[in-house]
């Protein structure tokens, strides 16, 4: 499958000169979409063209935020297939089936620095790393119930629990973000209090539903995908919301 995304990009897109690090040109909407779908977040940038307002920064914040794929369009037939009538930097992402777009005939001035803000507070992926910059985008989503891995970085499991639950978060887009929360960084402590947890205790999994402020944890043993996947069934089936809530004081964030 990913080969196929990856040679349907190449037929029908062109890649840009070297100066723009390998920007995709999208030529077509079957370009676009193709473009689209090749990674859990991906910016486009829908502007006339090189001279636009907005290329030369997008340029720049591409070369920053090198884990996201960045693309460029100038056909006006591919921006009315996205409903877009002025220059517009749009951001895709899967994990929540998400568009955030950045008018910029809507901004009083844009830079490097506020389209990299941009894309990394905006970067929530299958499974997000919980930090002060993606707790933006986690918090400004639409999908509000949220699965948390609690785990240690660099611990024996931490790779192996953040690839499981990374492989099953597709099964659940539109209902949960996945979220790790790394117990070793002291930052975290208040994250992990909340729900009766100190790092000691990790790994262990939860829910986070934030339009009734309610957490649950999964029994201590050993997380499975299958435990997981009935863990976040279960919640959706509103059978948790009898079940005890996690830790001992209620409070407003993670």
């Amino acid at each position: 499958m990913l080969i196929a995304v990856f040679y349907s990009i190449l037929i029908f897109s062109v890649v840009a000169t070297e100066e723009d690090i390998g920007l995709f040109k999208l030529i077509d909407t079957k370009a676009a979409e193709a473009f689209i779908d090749s990674a859990e977040l991906v910016v486009v940038g829908f502007l006339e063209g090189e001279d636009s307002s907005g290329y030369q920064e997008l340029v720049a914040a591409a070369k920053r935020v090198d884990s996201v794929p960045v693309a460029i369009c100038t056909v006006k037939e591919v921006w009315a297939d996205y409903g877009l009538s002025s220059d517009t930097i749009s951001l895709f992402r899967k994990a929540d089936d998400h568009r955030e777009d950045l008018v910029l005939a809507k901004l009083k001035k844009l830079e490097a620095d506020g389209l990299v803000n941009f894309i990394t507070t905006n970067e929530v992926r299958y499974i997000t790393e919980y930090n002060q910059v993606t707790a933006v985008g986690l918090f400004n989503s639409e999908v509000k119930s949220h699965l948390l891995l609690f785990v240690n970085k660099g611990t024996e499991e931490y790779s192996e629990l953040k690839a499981r639950l990374g492989a099953l978060a597709p099964e659940f887009i539109g209902k949960f973000l996945f979220v790790l929360i790394n117990g070793a960084v002291k930052s975290n402590s208040r994250s992990l209090g909340y729900f009766g947890l100190k790092s000691q205790d990790l790994p262990r999994v939860g829910i986070y539903d934030g339009d009734s402020d309610m957490k649950w944890l999964l029994p201590e043993q050993e997380i499975s995908t299958e435990q997981v996947r009935e863990f976040c069934k279960s919640f959706l089936r509103g059978d948790l919301k009898e079940v005890k809530q996690a830790g001992a004081e209620a409070k407003t964030e993670l």
